[in-house]
């Protein structure tokens, strides 16, 4: 109660508790610092940039987005070295109070290692939920400055940019009868384990004191505690945008030294480059240009940064040989250039699916087929805006090879017609879909790869940047883009999140991927509710928790029912 005897609004009250936070204001706080910043950062207004970072951090908006952030990302249930995890409103209000600079001492990373494709272990810091909390604080403060000043032909460990976008901007260079012939396939030797501590220090725009003691943590294995004297350790939060930071500038350096693209320099030499996280792809107009000139300037710069090239994997690829990147084949066939998803790619895919089909050899046919169907769902989706229908039918007819087996082996003593009649069905216009009854009574089919339809992507502009108030719509209309052509935006969802602006009405923030969603009933289906479009809203999972929460949620309610 105010001292006039209105009734104040409870948005505008200070939170009392985890599920009281007006999380709409506190996205609006963040974002309007971080605009700022990034404006500064394009204008080099440094001592500018360090004021509002300042104030960002200390803010108490910034500190619960971070401690929000952390528990309800994938690994909120896997503690560090400390074993804590926040999962309850209890903790997480608390963690807010704990995130301080004065007195801050991270702990030791927890080392653990997970399998590489090439049979070898990467290794992986686990930090504390407090350390990671503190990263995505500071996170929050160095992205717009990561992204202001990023190289324009990044895309990796960067918002609303993907591996889709690399491929497309490859296509960009290398289609045309006058574009180069000659690329330098290079990979950085362990980047995110050797960049030099003290280059980071010096160039990353943060606090010096934070970032040392992150850097200088440690981790922790069978026991022990080792230092670290170079590195950023690959689980940290904050660890992608320091690696991108460091990586950042090699594409301005190669236009000083061989011209921009479209000019009467670059013409001549034609080199482009292209960088998803440490992999990279640069073009060349012969051989000797890219052995002789180009990879002396980025060796380099990479020794600047305490990093060097991995020799056996720099490579140096006539584009009539093609090359592998980011899982896909580039090659010129006639001076035609396809891209296809590569050998080593689809041979990991199978090996996966029949590990699959392997390791349920006595479970029903429709549990087979819902383990089976994100798997090819998300190998198709990732291939589907490349030349893949003929890769897309042999998977199909391997599947299926796999499959027969399985059921051969089910029932051997019975013949192959009865077999097929149990398992494959007609289904519309094919025969022999994979299908099987679920307890309900409800039938499951296989997803074949064929069906995914095959679909240019539309590459992301070079120039723009998610802090920029100018690209505002720019990136409202790629986000739109991106649901339409995703199996997540499904008919249903998509009329949902169109009918709402695409927001979250409790938050008043975008719903994205990253985010992800909750669908809530507004009456719920204990007291009558149905599933019709009409009692059903898109929410973010925190705000969906917070109406689920034990507070009085009645205003809440009403304010779903408007929207």
């Amino acid at each position: 109660m105010s001292t006039s005897g209105k009734e104040v609004p409870a948005s505008s009250l200070p939170a009392s508790n985890w599920h009281t936070i007006d999380w709409g204001t506190s996205h609006r706080r963040v974002r309007g610092l971080q605009v700022r910043i990034a404006k500064a950062a394009k204008n080099q207004q440094w001592r500018q940039v360090k004021t509002l970072q300042r104030m960002l951090v200390r803010s108490f908006a910034a500190k619960a987005l971070a401690v929000k952030r952390v528990t309800e990302n994938r690994g909120r249930r896997t503690p560090g070295v400390d074993g804590e995890t926040w999962s309850t409103p209890e903790s997480k209000w608390k963690a807010v109070f704990r995130l301080q600079r004065t007195g801050y001492k991270p702990k030791p990373l927890r080392r653990v290692y997970i399998p590489k494709a090439n049979g070898q272990r990467r290794p992986l810091g686990i930090p504390t939920m407090l350390d990671r909390a503190m990263q995505a604080l500071y996170l929050l403060a160095l992205e717009p400055v990561s992204e202001t000043t990023a190289d324009r032909n990044s895309y990796g460990f960067r918002s609303h940019r993907s591996t889709a976008d690399a491929i497309e901007q490859l296509f960009v260079n290398l289609s045309r009868k006058n574009s180069a012939q000659w690329v330098m396939e290079g990979d950085i030797k362990g980047c995110f384990d050797n960049i030099s501590h003290d280059w980071l220090i010096a160039n990353v725009p943060m606090d010096k004191a934070i970032l040392r003691k992150w850097l200088k943590a440690g981790y922790m294995e069978s026991g022990r505690l080792n230092p670290t004297e170079a590195g950023t350790p690959q689980g940290g939060i904050i660890s992608p945008v320091l690696a991108n930071l460091a990586l950042d500038g090699l594409e301005k350096v190669l236009e000083a030294r061989f011209g921009q693209r479209d000019t009467k320099a670059s013409y001549k030499t034609k080199v482009n480059y292209v960088r998803y996280a440490d992999d990279f792809v640069i073009s060349g107009i012969s051989k000797e240009l890219l052995m002789n000139e180009v990879r002396p300037v980025v060796e380099a710069f990479m020794a600047e940064r305490g990093l060097t090239l991995a020799a056996e994997k720099t490579l140096f690829t006539h584009i009539s040989e093609g090359f592998d990147f980011l899982g896909q084949n580039v090659r010129k066939y006639g001076g035609k250039l396809l891209i296809k998803p590569a050998h080593k790619n689809l041979k990991a895919f199978l090996v996966k699916v029949k590990a699959v089909i392997e390791g349920n050899k006595t479970a029903p046919a429709s549990l087979l087929i819902d383990k089976l169907n994100p798997v090819i769902r998300g190998w198709a989706n990732y291939h589907r805006s490349v030349v893949a229908k003929q890769t897309f039918n042999y998977v199909d007819y391997r599947i299926w090879k796999l499959l027969w087996r399985w059921c051969r082996r089910r029932h051997g003593n019975r013949c192959k017609r009865w077999i097929k009649a149990k398992y494959f069905k007609r289904i519309g216009k094919r025969n022999w879909v994979f299908a099987g009854l679920y307890p309900s009574g409800k039938l499951a089919t296989l997803l074949y790869a064929n069906d995914t339809t095959i679909q240019r992507h539309k590459k992301i502009k070079a120039q723009a940047n998610p802090y920029d108030p100018q690209d505002e719509l720019y990136f409202e209309e790629r986000l739109e883009y991106a649901w339409r052509r995703s199996d997540e935006g499904k008919r249903r969802t998509l009329k949902l999140w169109l009918a709402q602006n695409k927001r979250c009405p409790m938050c008043k923030q975008v719903i994205t991927f990253e985010t992800g969603w909750n669908i809530h009933h507004i009456i719920e289906r204990h007291k009558g509710g149905g599933d019709e479009l009409s009692n059903l809203v898109l929410l973010h999972p925190n705000c969906h928790r917070q109406i689920h929460s034990e507070a009085p949620a009645s205003a809440i309610v009403q304010r779903l029912t408007k929207a």
